[in-house]
């Protein structure tokens, strides 16, 4: 098992003029277990009953899988005992009987795997209307979203709204939100999703010059920080952003050496770097500051090449961090078959294992059949495909050995 001292000082970084310090918290060094990881993403789309979180469970068990990322928390709302959100609207937006969240670590540790939180950071609502809920954040706290250049509010669409994490209070208050679940519950690790700007169409309307957060505190703190405005200093308005979800990060990972050590942090991040910074996501140096314990690539492609491509740079950052790389089951053209697709997905396990030694599959819903069709469709014609892909990658995953010993030497000496 990796044993991993947290890191202790003061790391400077410079960018586009921008310095932002990070504060690691010093602790005693504590057991983390980081590896080999063979793990799919779990979405809360997956389940509403009890019955279905323990298929959901038993049904990656059988099929090899040792580590399940299960998201709890969606949008400003919870599929857990919270104290500081609602339940989720998709479990009816009141106590449904169980808590999800201590039904699948129960679950998943009787039967020898990892448990997960996986939780989107950002975003605080999806959906064309308001919650009715006014309790939730959306309704509650309208000051702490994003607003325009033009003093307008992000407006509700098919995709999400977000937290703006460029205030203080509000990245202490998701902190609070994720310490509550690592204090309560019995996870292995806390997985990070949309720790980065959602600012894709639909989020910011495609062909306007929108630029979010444009709120004149954010300005303030920005011309504190630089000396101007975003129209002055273009480049660092960019470096800046991502340095607010970068001093987040390190926020929650001190908060985890604090409360529960043992728990493993791990953020879902661009494979491509470009186009991460692009979203103010600078997983780079999250690494170098030693807030994070894994990095898993959204490594989502049809071509074996193009898979490994993108993780040998990865690999540059000599391994401080496990890297998992991440890979879509869903991913299929439609000049490509199921059969080819598939087959494709055990290539890319192939070489994730054989460059890192884990993996990470998305989703639960693209191999197994599952109780809501809001990402993938359960009608028979798509549950015919996943019955192909089924026979094609579970006896590849039912052969890979207990302890996988596929990684390189310099990966494997970390987690002994």
């Amino acid at each position: 098992m990796f044993s991993r001292s947290s890191q202790a000082g003061f790391v400077a970084l410079m960018g586009m003029g921008v310095l932002v310090s990070m504060l690691s918290t010093g602790c005693q060094p504590s057991q983390k277990r980081l590896g080999p990881w063979r793990s799919i993403w779990i979405t809360r789309y997956d389940y509403k009953t009890a019955e279905q979180v323990e298929r959901i469970v038993d049904k990656c068990a059988d099929a090899g899988f040792n580590a399940l990322l299960f998201q709890v928390r969606g949008n400003g709302t919870a599929f857990y005992n919270s104290s500081f959100e609602p339940w989720a609207d998709e479990l009816g937006g009141s106590d449904p009987g169980f808590d999800p969240l201590e039904l699948a670590c129960r679950k998943a540790h009787e039967r020898g795997m990892q448990l997960h939180a996986y939780v989107n950071v950002m975003p605080a609502w999806r959906g064309t209307k308001p919650p009715a809920n006014p309790e939730q954040l959306y309704n509650k706290r309208p000051e702490w979203f994003w607003y325009d250049q033009y003093g307008n509010r992000q407006g509700l669409s098919s995709f999400y709204v977000s937290l703006n994490p460029c205030w203080p209070e509000v990245r202490t208050y998701i902190v609070d939100v994720f310490e509550e679940i690592v204090r309560d519950y019995d996870i292995d690790g806390l997985h990070l999703d949309y720790i980065r700007f959602p600012d894709e169409p639909p989020a910011t309307p495609r062909g306007t010059d929108i630029d979010y957060p444009h709120d004149e505190r954010t300005l303030a703190y920005f011309r504190d920080a630089s000396g101007g405005t975003p129209q002055e200093h273009p480049e660092a308005w960019k470096q800046w952003r991502a340095d607010q979800v970068s001093t987040l990060v390190a926020d929650i990972h001190d908060m985890i050496q604090k409360t529960k050590p043992e728990v493993v942090l791990s953020a879902a991040v661009g494979s491509i770097r470009e186009r991460a910074l692009s979203h103010h996501q600078d997983s780079y140096t999250w690494i170098e500051a030693g807030s994070i314990d894994a990095m898993l690539l959204m490594n989502y492609t049809n071509s074996p090449q193009t898979f490994r491509e993108r993780i040998e740079p990865w690999l540059e950052t000599g391994y401080r961090v496990p890297i998992v790389p991440g890979l879509w089951f869903g991913k299929i053209n439609k000049d490509r078959s199921v059969d080819q697709g598939a087959k494709s997905v055990n290539e890319q396990i192939k070489i994730a294992r054989e460059l890192t030694g884990n993996f990470c599959v998305f989703a639960y819903s693209s191999i197994f059949d599952s109780d809501d069709d809001q990402l993938t469709k359960q009608n028979k014609k798509e549950g015919a495909k996943r019955e192909q892909r089924r026979k094609i990658v579970l006896p590849l995953l039912g052969a890979l050995p207990e302890a996988d010993q596929s990684a390189p030497p310099e990966a494997l000496a970390r987690w002994q």
